[in-house]
């Protein structure tokens, strides 16, 4: 764990290092195009959003809930009888 921290700790210097050698021209350069795909990013997510909610079917289909219990016509002890027929096999 300490050599994988110091390897990440190592490549980070390096960046830094990168960064702080570049011009600052090309600084600002770099920041504006991150953040031109950032907004491009969050734009195409808004939009989807927008699209997808516009076109949202909202029917639900409401029933009542039935008892499994109930549904059935055998009685409990012909139940457990099948089952432990089921568990010997």
């Amino acid at each position: 764990m300490n050599k994988l921290r110091a390897n990440i700790n190592q490549w980070l210097e390096r960046l830094d290092r990168n960064w702080e050698a570049m011009p600052i021209k090309r600084q600002h350069e770099v920041i504006l195009y991150f953040f031109a795909a950032y907004v491009l990013l969050t734009a195409v997510v808004i939009f989807n959003v927008c699209r997808d909610t516009a076109y949202a079917r909202n029917n639900m289909a409401v029933e009542h809930i039935e008892n499994p219990a109930s549904a059935g016509k055998e009685s409990p002890a012909s139940l457990q009888y099948s089952l432990k027929k089921i568990l010997k096999q």
